[in-house]
């Protein structure tokens, strides 16, 4: 945990498997098996990029050296949250640099903010910065995750490749707004 949000024994955790099973509800993800793991146990890029509480959207843009697109592959709507699976490419030459899972409360946020998140073109991490939400990331866990189908696909690996992620809570105003699910792509 990287930043003093709320009182520790108050933190809500991330259920992983709840928030895969949004996409894929049988048990056999078409993202991988997930591994807990230490920063220790990862390659370098990976830790970089994933063993912080900062904005991803920040982060992948300063690794990649150049802003990033969205593009939402699948998304679930509702009166109180909004869920989505996406995918970041560099502008650069469109190569995808993140898989995703995020699921928002969107109570926690300005009308504005979640008109511009369902228009599907911007960021979400771009989206809360322009707007100053006032915000705090909880790093949770690091994976190493043996690639399914679909994540192997969108990454261009083979099935069962060692891909990296993390989820985390990103807290705006002061409550606990949205769960992420962040897998970085190093080939």
């Amino acid at each position: 945990m990287c930043a003093d949000i709320v009182n520790p024994t108050e933190l809500p955790q991330v259920e992983l498997d709840e928030l895969i099973g949004l996409f894929f509800p049988d048990t056999d993800s078409g993202v991988g098996v997930f591994h807990e793991v230490d920063a220790s146990e990862m390659p370098a890029d990976a830790n970089r990029l994933l063993n912080h509480c900062e904005h991803m959207t920040v982060t992948i843009e300063d690794f990649h050296h150049g802003e990033v697109d969205v593009k939402v592959l699948e998304e679930h709507d509702s009166d109180t949250h909004y869920s989505r699976k996406i995918l970041l490419t560099r502008k650069s030459d469109g190569g995808v640099v993140q898989y995703g899972i995020v699921r928002l409360d969107m109570s926690t946020l300005p009308q504005v903010v979640q008109d511009q998140i369902r228009e599907r073109k911007i960021p979400l991490g771009r989206i809360l910065i322009s707007h100053d939400v006032m915000r705090a990331v909880r790093l949770e866990k690091l994976f190493r995750i043996e690639a399914g189908e679909e994540l192997a696909s969108c990454f261009g690996a083979d099935p069962g490749a060692d891909i990296f992620g993390r989820t985390a809570w990103m807290f705006c105003n002061g409550k606990p707004a949205i769960e992420l699910l962040e897998i970085v792509n190093l080939g």
